[in-house]
């Protein structure tokens, strides 16, 4: 006879390397707003139940390694990332009234294996970018991970 165990509550650990750029790739986050940037972005992961573990990046795009609680959608997390970090840009520095984030992003699971990888490479994408341009590191990151994409969609 078959016995039928049930779980007494749902686990998860889910760690998500988020990719996404500036509108039209424009050089706007200056060394001077990033550490800025990136803390209220983690407190917007915060508010969501979630956990900033890196965040880097250069002018252009943000690398954020993060946890989010099991029942939130990844596009729901970024559309409150992206909406409430450019509505705190524009209020916080006037001068930066023009700057949006583009409409898609790209997100990759992280085994916990591999965390500490993850922020290394995160946090050294100053340098990284010395070597390859953002538009050859994404192709890269979607080629890795098997995703199937259009170049002439991808940077509109």
């Amino acid at each position: 006879m078959w016995r039928i165990l049930r779980m007494a509550q749902s686990l998860a650990c889910l760690y998500y390397h988020l990719i996404f750029s500036t509108k039209q790739r424009a050089a706007m986050i200056v060394p001077a707003v990033q550490p800025r940037l990136y803390d209220y972005i983690g407190g917007i992961i915060r508010n969501e139940g979630g956990r900033l573990l890196a965040a880097g990046g250069i002018q252009d795009h943000v690398h954020l390694l993060a946890s989010f609680r099991p029942t939130s959608a990844v596009s729901d997390v970024l559309r409150d990332v992206k909406a409430n970090s450019s509505k705190w840009l524009h209020e916080t520095f006037p001068t930066m009234q023009s700057f949006g984030w583009q409409d898609g992003y790209a997100a990759f699971t992280v085994s916990h294996s591999n965390i500490e990888k993850v922020c290394d490479y995160i946090l050294r994408q100053e340098e990284h970018h010395r070597r390859l341009t953002f538009q050859e590191e994404f192709v890269q990151f979607l080629e890795r991970h098997g995703v199937e994409y259009d170049l002439e969609y991808i940077w509109r």
